[in-house]
């Protein structure tokens, strides 16, 4: 018994962890077999209707088929008795599939909101953290902090050795995307000007916008999240080294990007 309350224990959890995958699997495969099963319950049903009105059709006492009578119908509550045992397995099996599909959709929802109010809790918790430490550390020693927190950053990520430098460009370092990249601290100035006045002009910019400006590619996550009037970007600059000591320019945001940056009336 143990081992059998184990195992159930075990489905459950995989079945209540994986409910959303599972709902989508039964949803694809209810859409092929409901496809299928309406296929074969028609012709089933053609056959049906055929056999059921030839042996209708009345007989000369030579038994030869008399072509004069004309064929008798059937009239639709005749054609539901003979048809609805075919047509009851596609009826079920299509009425089981677009549950599965509503209810993976519901929980999707559920999902990302539980994960929106997630970050949005998280978000207010590091600002109000990062507002507390800005009252207590002031000037040269709140720089001190970032650079510590960036050079840490940076001591913790590989992939400096595959960046060529430009003549009058500088090894960079993205702190959000854990990226480095090559720029100029002109060009990273102009590419948050151009956020800025994006957000300005269309309300709203997602943060892969930034990142396209800056010279690298959006992420999953970077299209996702985003700024608007309530928040223009501001960035964070610390002066670090990269492990082989060359300097380097890291890069954070002030405000970091939002989930809910789209206003309401888009």
């Amino acid at each position: 018994m143990p081992f059998l309350n184990e195992v159930k224990q075990k489905a459950l959890g995989f079945v209540s962890t994986n409910s959303g995958a599972l709902l989508t699997a039964g949803g694809v495969v209810g859409t092929v077999a409901t496809a299928v099963l309406a296929g074969r319950a028609g012709y089933k049903y053609s056959e049906v209707i055929r056999k059921e009105q030839d042996s209708r059709l009345t007989v000369t006492e030579l038994g030869l088929v008399d072509t004069q009578q004309p064929l008798p119908k059937l009239d639709k509550w005749e054609k539901a008795k003979l048809s609805w045992p075919y047509f009851l397995p596609p009826i079920i099996t299509g009425t089981a599939t677009i549950s599965a599909i509503i209810f993976a959709n519901r929980m999707s929802a559920q999902k990302a909101a539980a994960l929106a109010a997630a970050y949005g809790l998280a978000e207010r918790n590091l600002s109000e953290y990062k507002e507390k430490i800005s009252e207590k550390l002031t000037g040269p020693k709140a720089q001190q902090v970032d650079d510590e927190l960036s050079q840490d950053r940076v001591n913790k990520t590989d992939g400096y050795q595959n960046i060529v430098i430009v003549e009058g460009e500088v090894l960079c370092f993205d702190e959000p995307t854990a990226r480095y990249f090559r720029s100029t601290m002109e060009n990273i100035k102009s590419a948050v000007n151009a956020v800025n006045a994006e957000i300005l002009n269309h309300d709203f910019a997602s943060a892969g916008f930034f990142y396209e400006e800056i010279g690298l590619p959006g992420t999953s996550w970077t299209d996702e999240i985003g700024w608007n009037r309530d928040s223009l970007v501001e960035l964070k600059y610390s002066t670090v080294l990269s492990p082989d000591g060359r300097p380097c320019i890291a890069i954070d945001f002030k405000i970091p990007p939002r989930a809910d940056y789209i206003p309401k009336h888009y």
